[in-house]
């Protein structure tokens, strides 16, 4: 574990548990990041961002939820497609399998014909919580990164709880990084943009959510209790690839770079993949 600052990482690992879960550490203290960032950067050691592996932050989440037609022009693209309207706060569930790191490759597996992506604000829950009022809310929140909502679109319209199609494995990177919410400051005003081999293809802010994170969180614990690790992503902006004309879809070789404003870039490659598993 390392604290990124001003192109460098400095280890931690010195400091706190070995693991390769940032939920699982904030589970077991939930003050560990406060204490983190109180050691002086001369104690530690660091290397050059660049001679650094970054891994997905959180590996092993109970949870990784997602919340559907969160941007007023993503509903409106949605519909004239032919996806209904929403009349309250859509859910669906991102099989925790799905979930990679910086640079991971994107697999495209042979059984899907309609690879898509989404640019997404992401976070991890740091305190567990059920019915949070939305005045609390943020005090749940531990961190913020990168979610690429990879979606099979013709496996999501198989199902109508989108799970299937949205669960390949590798279908969800995220990263580069955790940031705590100090440096984050309002997380309702931050630039998002998703680019396909350098071709702008979506570019919003997050204050266009239709459900700020406040209402999201207070919303989901009304049903379950989120626990510490926690994913939520918080909904995507229009221009998505399905909804082109024609639409474009994502093949082999390509690169999705997503960049969000005081969170950072996370980019991944599209991989062909026609291996099957065996138990």
């Amino acid at each position: 574990m390392g604290k990124v600052v001003d192109g460098s990482v400095y280890e931690l690992t010195e400091h706190c548990a070995s693991t390769d879960c940032l939920g699982k550490l904030i589970s077991a203290n939930a003050t560990l990041f406060e204490q983190l960032a109180a050691v002086p950067l001369k104690e530690l050691t660091a290397h050059p961002l660049s001679s650094v592996q970054l891994l997905a932050p959180v590996t092993s989440p109970s949870k990784f939820l997602a919340i559907g037609l969160n941007y007023q022009a993503h509903a409106d693209e949605s519909l004239r497609i032919g996806v209904a309207p929403a009349q309250s706060q859509i859910w669906f569930n991102k099989q925790v399998s799905c979930i990679v790191g910086p640079g991971d490759a994107i697999d495209h597996p042979a059984v899907i014909e309609q690879l898509d992506y989404e640019a997404e604000l992401g976070l991890m829950i740091g305190r567990r919580g059920r019915n949070i009022r939305p005045e609390d809310a943020l005090d749940h929140v531990a961190g913020y990164m990168i979610v690429n909502d990879v979606s099979a679109r013709d496996w999501q319209k198989r199902s109508p709880t989108w799970t299937l199609g949205k669960s390949f494995d590798t279908h969800g990177p995220i990263g580069p990084w955790l940031v705590t919410p100090d440096e984050i400051g309002d997380p309702h005003s931050l630039a998002i943009s998703l680019k396909v081999n350098g071709e702008l293809r979506q570019q919003a802010n997050t204050s266009q959510m239709i459900h700020d994170i406040r209402a999201q969180l207070s919303y989901l614990s009304e049903v379950m209790t989120l626990e510490p690790g926690d994913i939520i992503a918080t909904g995507t902006p229009a221009g998505v690839g399905v909804a082109m004309t024609p639409p474009q879809f994502l093949k082999e070789g390509d690169v999705v770079t997503i960049d969000i404003e005081r969170v950072g870039q996370l980019s991944n490659p599209v991989r062909s993949n026609s291996r099957k598993g065996r138990g």
